[in-house]
C-alpha cells in the first residue's frame, strides 16, 4: 500500500534530501519556489540540470513513490 499521509511541512525537503546548511540550498529552494509560483511540475536543478518534481506535483500524485525524491511531501512510515 502505497504512503499518502502528508508530512506537517510538506514543502520543506527532509534535511537527508536536501542539506539546509549546504550553500547551494538556498538557490535550489529558489528553483523549487517558482516552478510551484508558476504550477509547473518541477524544474531544472540549477547544479546537476536534472529535472526534480516539486513537491506539489507529489502531492497531486497523491502517493510516495518511495524513491527518495528531494521534494517528497509525505511522511515515512
Amino acid at each position: 500500500m502505497k504512503n499518502t499521509q502528508l508530512r506537517p511541512e510538506p514543502t520543506i525537503p527532509l534535511n537527508e534530501r536536501l542539506d539546509p546548511n549546504d550553500p547551494k540550498t538556498d538557490k535550489i529552494l529558489a528553483a523549487h519556489e517558482v516552478a510551484c509560483a508558476n504550477e509547473e511540475q518541477g524544474y531544472l536543478d540549477p547544479y546537476t540540470r536534472l529535472f526534480v518534481m516539486t513537491a506539489q506535483f507529489h502531492i497531486n500524485r497523491g502517493y510516495c513513490c518511495e524513491r527518495g525524491c528531494r521534494h517528497c511531501p509525505f511522511a515515512r512510515e
